[in-house]
């Protein structure tokens, strides 16, 4: 203690200024609201920097309730617009009651085969049917093909089978769509008939002739059209709007009024 003692009578000069100092210093921060401003926000700043990081490792870890979330929120809204030329809406709320959108996860997908197939996290317990279409987030998908209790096969449009009913939006002319190609990102449009004029970039879409797809839902915009004068049909090469090979989730659409439509139809063959 009395070398302690020593050493500061020794330094008394240099210790009385350092005194002065922290207290000039404390004065000057509590006097001036711009310095006590400036000294409180680089606390806040050091300690928002690590809320930040604990935020993002969070949010890393909950990404996936996050997806999860973000696709029955699209699906809720989905549900609550209404699509162009739905036939039913609902008198009170003017919603569309004509078909209903159900999200699901894409567990299992292909896009290198002659027919490919994806399996989703939905099924009978949710509601899922057979033949109920489905979209992704920039157009058409698939269609469901079979149902277990809690998953559903979806043939995909990258299938020999695929052949949807569709439209040339600019103009409303019945085409169809088919896959017809190897590759996932191609389709091919046929029956244009020959007097039509396409042009890269014409948007082809749902008909809404069938009993599965809601009309209007986006297949893909056209890549590149082959005109034949001496044919009546022409066909168009397609760029799909669905990208397949990064599916992760996907909508299945239930049209409603679908036994009611089955029904007339089968009256009317009688």
């Amino acid at each position: 203690m009395r070398t302690l003692i020593l050493f500061f009578w020794k330094n008394r000069f240099f210790t009385l200024f350092l005194i002065l100092e922290v207290v000039s210093l404390l004065l000057l921060v509590k006097s001036y609201s711009y310095q006590h401003s400036l000294a409180f926000n680089t606390v806040n700043d050091f300690t928002g920097s690590l809320y930040n990081l604990s935020s993002n490792i969070t949010d890393y870890f909950t990404l996936k309730t996050q997806n999860r979330q973000l696709a029955e929120e699209n699906e809720r809204l989905k549900n609550l617009l209404h699509p162009a030329g739905a036939a039913a809406v609902d008198s009170v709320t003017g919603n569309d009651t004509a078909f209903h959108y159900l999200s699901a996860k894409v567990i299992s997908n292909s896009v290198n085969k002659k027919n490919n197939y994806i399996m989703v996290d939905k099924g009978l317990s949710d509601g899922v049917e057979k033949e109920m279409a489905v979209v992704s987030a920039n157009g058409l998908a698939g269609v469901v093909i079979g149902v277990s209790q809690h998953y559903a096969l979806i043939m995909s449009m990258l299938h020999k089978n695929a052949n949807i009913s569709a439209r040339i939006k600019k103009n409303n002319q019945l085409v169809r769509v088919i896959w017809g190609t190897d590759d996932y990102r191609f389709g091919i449009v046929e029956d244009i008939p020959s007097h039509l004029v396409l042009q890269q970039g014409d948007t082809v879409v749902t008909s809404g002739n069938s009993l599965i797809f809601p009309p209007g839902i986006v297949i893909g915009t056209v890549e590149k059209y082959f005109p034949d004068q001496q044919k009546s049909l022409t066909h168009a090469t397609l760029r799909f709007s669905t990208d397949f090979n990064s599916l992760y989730w996907v909508y299945l659409v239930k049209n409603n009024n679908r036994e009611e439509e089955l029904q007339l139809m089968e009256e009317a063959e009688q």
